[in-house]
């Protein structure tokens, strides 16, 4: 899973723009295969939603799918609605249907850009207005400044989570410059973007998982990010923390990446 994952998970459990799902459920589904979903919503009328998030072109996406429908009506005994929801740059073109002898299976596949951004750029949650950023825009940059002039009215915890969304989310629409550029023009201090040691280290590091991670897999990709940043953070990483972070999986490093900043210690982050 790569971050962009993360800050997208984070973005649409908080938005009620977007999804039709009263609470999320934090579902690993057990199986011989350990099928992780990206998100399991319940409707208020106690329906089941599935979204699952995906920025590059998999042929083998409604076998997922379905493989993720099955499971979930194994734990649940229902099936879920379901929708993938296309976040890349490259054009869409994969398959929403599984079809075979006497079997059709169909999901609901949508390409964010098809989505009115400049409706989510008017919406009072902060959260949907970062999401816009991937969504269909009359003026890209313009919907940039005038996300970060929302940013850099929220309060430093608040304002340093929703950049760092913003940085992540940005780099998917090749947006990350202009939106470090119109952050530093905002008369705030941006801890992720101005810190000498962790800023650099940030972007750096996050570009370097990624490439580590398409070519060891994505848990070790994420390991050296985050220990590249904790290392920064707080010096040599002891056996222990070590260990540690290397029984964890994927998403859990990339949770805890998103901590790193707000830590006081090894221990803190790894508690």
């Amino acid at each position: 899973m790569q971050e962009y994952d993360v800050a997208l998970k984070l973005l649409l459990q908080g938005s009620a723009s977007l999804t039709a799902a009263a609470k999320w459920l934090d579902v690993e589904l057990p199986k011989v295969q350990n099928l992780r979903l990206d998100l399991l919503g319940e409707t208020v009328d106690g329906g089941l939603v599935h979204v699952e998030l995906q920025s590059g072109n998999d042929a083998a996406m409604p076998l997922r799918m379905a493989e993720y429908s099955l499971g979930v009506y194994r734990l649940f005994g229902r099936f879920p609605r379901q929708v993938v929801l296309y976040v890349g740059e490259p054009q869409l073109r994969m398959e929403s249907k599984l079809r075979g002898p006497g079997v059709l299976f169909q999901y609901r596949l949508i390409d964010i850009r098809t989505l009115n951004g400049d409706r989510l750029l008017e919406s009072q949650e902060v959260g949907d207005n970062v999401i816009a950023i991937l969504a269909g825009l009359r003026d890209d940059k313009g919907a940039v400044r005038k996300i970060v002039q929302r940013i850099a009215g929220l309060a430093t915890a608040e304002r340093q989570t929703a950049l760092s969304q913003l940085m992540i989310l940005a780099g998917l629409r090749r947006l990350a410059k202009t939106v470090e550029q119109e952050a530093r023009k905002m008369p705030i201090h941006i801890d992720i973007l101005e810190n000498e040691v962790l800023g650099p280290v940030f972007l750096k590091g996050r570009q370097e998982g990624r490439q580590e991670g398409r070519q060891e897999g994505r848990q070790e990709g994420e390991l050296a990010v985050l220990r590249r940043l904790i290392e920064k953070r707080f010096g040599a990483l002891p056996n222990w923390a070590g260990e540690k972070l290397a029984a964890l999986s994927a998403s859990e490093l990339e949770d805890l990446s998103v901590h790193v900043l707000d830590a006081k210690s090894v221990e803190e982050l790894l508690r």
